[in-house]
């Protein structure tokens, strides 16, 4: 059983590590992209800009992984966590252009930088988007290569290397479905039961967010099955969890403390799990009229939230957060797994779900 854990103050510099590691790379991107040219060098600082301020979740469980499990190559643990933040980065640029969103975190994002950048030189609506929609998927296709480059060059022996190529391409596997049966769902492609919308918020967040941080810190510390196999049970729960809290907060959150649209799923009619829920409500027959209206505004989308309230919707997914979360402790209750690491990753259970009151 692995025993060997670091202190906190050697937790906080492999952090400070990972942000100068991840600042150290897209100045280098930048200087690079300078030789071809002021748009390529503007789509790298945009890049970065997206990149900053994240909290960096994917990293942090990647080092905790590996510290608590006695990993002791600080360097490859330190690429690999900025892989997995590059590639949520990449994630999230793709993110933007599906949902047509221009804001993130209460800012224009890539997409309504570039998109703005074109109108203030008199380009057309359809051409200043579609200058907008290239460089979010030119930026996050760059990302999500290099994050694979960073996995695929770590100073590590071949095993080693081969595994963890293979938990990032499982995990791009599995988020690219999940992602997929998403955009199925909101549009009518796929009919949207409970069960299945549950199991397309594991596979679109959970995979890569939770699962594979963890599971690819576990490997790189050489941990065995057992201590591998609870840390990936307790993402998969704890990623439902944090996606139920997140639909939560896209739906009744308060978008001046958390920077997310409460207009945005309601008006694309995103078949979250209160919309799956709500759908075999008396309630209905209100909801199915709103929902999914592009113009929609702000009093029909409150209307919409008190009818999704009043059917118990917002109740049953504040309901279904917290036995996600208790699930995810449950799952660290094994043998192999060592105690401080057990404790560390049940108080981030309890404090990672962002709550909407």
């Amino acid at each position: 059983m692995w025993t060997q854990t670091e202190s906190p103050a050697s937790r906080l510099d492999q952090a400070g590590d990972v942000e100068q590691r991840i600042q150290d790379f897209f100045a280098e991107r930048v200087a690079d992209a300078a030789g071809y040219g002021s748009e390529y060098e503007h789509l790298w600082r945009a890049a970065s800009r997206a990149a900053h301020g994240g909290k960096r979740t994917r990293p942090a469980l990647v080092l905790a992984a590996h510290q608590g499990l006695g990993g002791s190559d600080a360097a490859a643990a330190i690429d690999l966590a900025v892989a997995f933040e590059l590639l949520h980065t990449g994630f999230l640029l793709h993110d933007d252009v599906i949902d047509g969103d221009e804001v993130r975190r209460g800012a224009p994002n890539l997409v309504g930088e570039f998109r703005a950048d074109a109108r203030r030189r008199a380009i057309s609506g359809a051409r200043a988007a579609q200058w907008g929609s290239t460089a979010a998927i030119l930026a996050g296709d760059l990302l999500i290569h290099y994050a694979q480059s960073l996995v695929a060059r770590l100073d590590v022996d071949h095993a080693t290397r081969v595994a963890l190529l293979d938990v990032l391409d499982d995990g791009l596997f599995v988020t690219a479905g999940g992602e997929l049966a998403d955009v199925a769902y909101s549009v009518g492609m796929s009919d949207a039961r409970l069960t299945d919308v549950l199991a397309m918020s594991e596979r679109k967040t959970a995979a890569y967010s939770f699962e594979a941080p963890l599971t690819a810190g576990a490997v790189l510390a050489e941990a065995d099955h057992a201590c591998t196999r609870a840390l990936a049970e307790y993402g998969r729960r704890l990623g439902v969890a944090f996606q139920l809290g997140d639909d939560l907060l896209g739906t009744f959150g308060a978008e001046d403390v958390t920077g997310k649209s409460v207009i945005g799923d309601l008006r694309q009619g995103k078949e979250t799990p209160i919309i799956a829920y709500a759908r075999g409500t008396e309630e209905w027959a209100v909801i199915d009229l709103l929902l999914g209206r592009p113009d929609l505004g702000h009093d029909d989308a409150a209307a919409l939230r008190a009818a999704l309230e009043r059917c118990g919707a917002r109740a049953f997914v504040e309901s279904l957060v917290a036995d996600y979360v208790r699930e995810a402790v449950a799952a660290l209750d094994v043998p192999a797994l060592p105690s401080g690491l057990a404790s560390q990753l049940g108080l981030f259970a309890d404090t990672c779900i962002g709550r909407v009151a």
